[in-house]
């Protein structure tokens, strides 16, 4: 039994401090230092339950009861057994599928309605690169410089061509304000996925150094060489390209115009994300697309024609950002250091600045970094007078921030253990602030819970995170006035319930929000589930409980979590559900 051993007389009996002794145990085993620190006041809780004649002990098969009881009351997910059973008997157990091609082939089907916005982009994409790689390729094979060097040049061409491309079109994914109008303004988003432009992004630069490995790899290990040994009766045609005397070794190229832009244009893109290269990696492919060898024409140097129009758009993406930054200065109000390492910042509106939930803006803070910007979720409602984001510390530039913000800070009130606050409205002798810039507003992918609390139509929320949501649990569970939301909260430090190690606590849980309302562990009104989410059987809840449903899921959390949580909604949606969608 649960109890066993824990009478210090073997007489049946428990004082209250060993109740106070038992809890501390309880909850230094599954990591609850916040209980472990009220145990006494958790044991003046159990010993008015199980003892009111206030005798000063309780009976072990009284405690043992309770325990027993506990887990039936405690959070488990509120699905109505008999339905739970008949789906498990019925819906839920997947039907084997013994034909590999049946099987294959609705794995494609669902594949493809999950991804068919990404096939159709990337599919177009390849074709467009393989257009321009045969167009060049032929081109050159029909030149005289085709009969020197080969496929080598029809090769470098044709890689050459789809850098240009591909050059110019992976500025598009980065043109933030563009992408946002576009996905507001437009129909677009209906076929287009602009919530993956940064995967694209990260795809086409793929293809860049594709691109560049070919260019480069046919020019320096084939073409090169069969110039440099090419006999005079070969290389008569070449003459009006590379001048009247052969090149007698590889420094020739390396030193002209097109060989040192290539060699530090090279060199350059693996830190290509500053500010300052991405200008000079620009302005060295312009110039290294202009002086080559085999197009004299200046309409024959396509490069420029390329870049164009996203140079330009691009340019004025960046002079919008620094003039809105520049005039969007904001003043701090309140700032607040929460258990857990969340930083919230309050900041004023600035005129005219308009914004709807699920939206972010990029913050610079220049005592942490000059350059550097960084994209958080406006946690504030739209109708407020003020803008808030809660940043979590996890990197270099958050942790300075944090580190910044901490100096004005001051401890709390009571009840308030570990929070430090500075309210700049209320102090005259507060320390001077660094300045805060902020660029914005901009559409959220990949939408985090500090949108989706403000959307009624979400019906069911699990949380799996740190004691920082406290405050959104809480303002969730009293915007809910008409209990249509369930929210649920994980504490994955303790033990399963279930488990003899975590008993005592989930009793103690149970007792609490009975008495006042509020998780013991969590400190909330919402109660805390152990350990980590059993995500089948939360979706299996969300199967009974809303039949033939769009199910939408939405994740905000560490890339290991998210990957095995679309893998099971995949799963679900196939075995279980007409819709699921997966952001």
């Amino acid at each position: 039994m649960p109890g066993a051993g824990w009478t210090k007389d073997a007489d049946g009996r428990i004082a209250e401090e060993e109740v106070k002794e038992i809890i501390a145990l309880s909850a230094s085993a599954n990591k609850l230092s916040k209980i472990q620190e009220r145990a006494e006041e958790y044991a003046a809780l159990i010993m008015e339950e199980l003892d009111p004649a206030s005798l000063g002990f309780i009976e072990l098969y009284n405690l043992e009861m309770l325990l027993l009881q506990a887990p039936n009351q405690s959070s488990n997910l509120p699905t109505d057994s008999r339905m739970l059973s008949q789906l498990l008997s019925q819906k839920l157990v997947p039907t084997k599928d013994h034909n590999p091609i049946k099987r294959g082939y609705r794995g494609l089907s669902y594949f493809v309605e999950d991804n068919w916005k990404r096939i159709w982009v990337i599919s177009l994409w390849i074709a467009i690169c393989a257009a321009l790689f045969t167009w060049k390729f032929i081109q050159y094979k029909h030149r005289a410089v085709f009969h020197v060097m080969g496929y080598c040049v029809t090769t470098a061409k044709g890689a050459a061509e789809t850098l240009k491309f591909n050059m110019a079109l992976i500025l598009l994914p980065v043109c933030r304000n563009t992408i946002t109008w576009l996905r507001s303004k437009t129909k677009l988003g209906m076929a287009v996925p602009f919530d993956d432009n940064i995967n694209f992004h990260k795809v086409i630069a793929l293809g860049i150094a594709i691109g560049i490995g070919l260019h480069a790899g046919a020019h320096l290990t084939c073409d090169f060489p069969r110039l440099l040994h090419a006999t005079d009766d070969e290389y008569e045609p070449m003459k009006q390209f590379f001048g009247e005397h052969r090149p007698d070794d590889y420094w020739w190229f390396v030193k002209g115009t097109e060989g040192w832009t290539g060699v530090v244009m090279l060199d350059s893109m693996p830190s290509g994300i500053h500010i300052t290269l991405f200008v000079v990696v620009y302005a060295l492919f312009i110039i290294h697309g202009y002086y080559l060898y085999l197009s004299k024409k200046w309409y024959k140097k396509t490069t420029w024609m390329y870049l164009a129009v996203p140079v330009l758009l691009y340019a004025c993406e960046r002079l919008i950002r620094a003039f809105r930054s520049g005039y969007k200065s904001v003043r701090i109000l309140k700032v607040a250091v929460y258990p857990g390492n969340v930083l919230s910042l309050h900041m004023s509106k600035p005129q005219g600045f308009r914004y709807t939930s699920g939206q972010y803006v990029f913050v610079n803070c220049s005592a942490v970094s000059t350059f550097e910007w960084h994209p958080f979720s406006i946690t504030s409602a739209p109708g407020d007078d003020y803008l808030s984001i809660h940043i979590r510390t996890l990197g270099d530039w958050t942790s300075q921030l944090k580190a910044v913000f901490s100096k004005v800070c001051q401890p709390a009130s009571i009840n308030q253990s570990g929070l430090l606050r500075a309210d700049m409205a209320q102090r005259d002798n507060q320390p001077r602030l660094p300045r805060l810039l902020i660029d914005g507003t901009l559409w959220g992918a990949g939408t985090g819970l500090q949108e989706l609390r403000r959307s009624p139509s979400c019906r069911a929320r699990h949380w799996a995170r740190s004691s920082g949501f406290r405050g959104v649990m809480n303002e969730v569970a009293d915007y809910d006035q008409d209990r249509v939301i369930e929210l649920h909260n994980y504490c994955t430090s303790v033990y399963e319930e279930g488990d003899a190690r975590s008993a005592l606590i989930t009793m103690l849980q149970s007792l609490q929000h009975a008495k006042n309302g509020v998780d013991i562990v969590s400190e909330t009104r919402v109660k805390t589930h152990f350990a980590r989410p059993n995500w089948r059987k939360v979706f299996k809840h969300v199967a009974v409980n809303y039949p033939d449903q769009r199910v939408g899921v939405f994740y905000c959390g560490a890339p290991g979590i998210n990957r095995r949580t679309k893998k099971i909604s995949s799963r679900f949606l196939q075995e279980n559900f007409n819709q699921i969608r997966f952001p």
